[in-house]
C-alpha cells in the first residue's frame, strides 16, 4: 500500500524541469496539495503548447490556454482561476518573467448552491455506519472539518480539556481550532485507546514510526514513535513512505471513508447527491439556523474570505429570501 499524500522524493542527479519546479515549490514552503495542483496544471499548459519549453512561451500562449479551458473545456471560473494561478506561479516566481496584461476569455460564472442535508437526513446516514467511518462522518458533521483535515488528525490534536480539535496545516497551510462535540467524546476516547493498542503492537514488531511533516523528524528525534503523533484514524495496513522507503502506518485511506458513506447512502434511500463534503456544508447551515454569526462560522470552517461563508445564507430552509409562502399561513 502506497502513501499518496506524502511528498515523493525528487531526483538529485540530472533533475528534469518539473523536478526543479517541485523543488522550488517545496523551498517556498507551499503545501503538498498546492504542489500537486500547480504541477498538474503546468503539465496541462505544456501539453497544450506541444511540450515547448516555457522559455519559448509567453502571454499569447497563456491567453490561448486559458481561453481554451473556458470555451472548449467549459471549466468553472474557479477551475480556470486555479490554472491561472499555476501558470502565473510558473512564470512570475519560478522563471522570474513578467507576462504583462492578459486578455483571455473568462469562464462563465455559474452560481451553484451547496448540497445540504437536513439534520434528520444526516443522522439517518450516520446511524447506518459503524466503526472508524461512522466516527469520522460524525466529526465532519459535528465540527465542519474537511475530509482531509479529519483523517489527518493525530492523537495530540484532540484536546478534551478545552473541548477543541486542533486542525494542523489545513487549507492554505493554516492551523485553526474547532469545537469538540461533547457527545462524541466517549467514542473519541475509545478510538484513542484502540490506536494506542495498535501502536504498541507496531512497536513490538519493529515498526511504530509515523510520517512527520516539515522535517519535524529531524527537529524532534524520536517524536515519530511517540503515541501523541500517531494518526487518530490509522490505516489497517502498513504503508511505504515514498521519501525513505520505510514501512510505516499512515492514516486511513480516503477511499475507505467514501466507500462506507456510499454504502450507507444506498441503504438510507436518500436521493440527494451526498459526499463527505456535504456534511461540512450541513454543519455550516445548522449553525446559521441556530443564529450564530458569519464571522464565527468563518473561523470554524477556516475560510480565508467571508464571502465564501456567505453562500450558506442562501441555503437555509426558509424559502427564497426568508419569505413564508401564503399557502403555509
Amino acid at each position: 500500500m502506497s502513501i499518496d499524500d506524502i511528498p515523493a522524493p525528487i531526483r538529485q542527479t540530472k533533475p528534469r524541469f518539473l523536478d526543479r519546479l517541485r523543488a522550488y515549490i517545496r523551498n517556498q514552503k507551499l503545501s503538498y496539495s498546492t504542489e500537486k495542483t500547480y504541477v498538474h496544471w503546468i503539465k496541462v499548459f505544456l501539453r497544450f503548447n506541444r511540450m515547448q519549453h516555457p522559455d519559448n512561451l509567453g502571454a499569447r500562449e497563456v491567453d490561448a490556454f486559458l481561453s481554451w479551458l473556458a470555451i472548449d473545456r467549459h471549466v468553472a471560473p474557479g477551475t480556470q482561476a486555479i490554472a491561472l494561478n499555476a501558470v502565473i506561479f510558473l512564470f512570475h516566481r519560478f522563471l522570474g518573467r513578467e507576462l504583462g496584461k492578459l486578455a483571455y476569455t473568462r469562464a462563465k460564472s455559474k452560481r451553484r448552491l451547496p448540497q445540504v442535508l437536513s439534520h434528520q437526513e444526516a443522522m439517518q446516514i450516520i446511524q447506518l455506519m459503524h466503526g472508524q467511518s461512522k466516527l469520522m462522518i460524525q466529526i465532519l458533521y459535528g465540527t465542519g472539518l474537511r475530509q482531509a483535515e479529519c483523517y489527518s488528525l493525530r492523537i495530540k490534536d484532540v484536546d478534551f480539556g478545552m473541548n477543541e480539535l486542533i486542525v494542523r496545516s489545513g487549507k492554505g497551510n493554516k492551523d485553526r481550532r474547532s469545537i469538540l462535540p461533547r457527545s462524541l467524546q466517549p467514542d473519541l476516547r475509545r478510538q484513542i485507546d484502540k490506536t494506542r493498542c495498535l501502536h504498541a503492537k507496531d512497536l513490538s514488531r519493529g515498526f511504530g514510526e509515523v510520517y512527520l511533516p516539515d522535517a519535524l523528524d529531524r527537529k524532534y528525534p524520536g517524536a515519530a514513535r511517540e503515541t501523541g503523533w500517531q494518526f487518530l484514524f490509522p490505516s489497517t495496513t502498513i504503508g511505504i513512505d515514498p521519501r525513505t522507503g520505510q514501512s510505516r502506518r499512515h492514516h486511513i485511506h480516503p477511499t475507505t471513508l467514501r466507500k462506507a458513506l456510499r454504502l450507507a447512502l444506498r441503504k438510507s434511500g436518500i436521493s440527494k447527491p451526498v459526499t463527505c463534503h456535504t456534511f461540512r456544508h450541513s454543519f455550516a447551515t445548522r449553525l446559521l439556523e441556530k443564529g450564530y454569526d458569519l464571522r464565527t462560522i468563518q473561523e470554524l470552517l477556516g475560510h480565508a474570505d467571508i464571502s465564501t461563508t456567505e453562500i450558506y445564507t442562501h441555503v437555509l430552509n426558509k424559502g427564497g429570501r426568508g419569505v413564508i409562502s401564503p399557502i403555509d399561513d
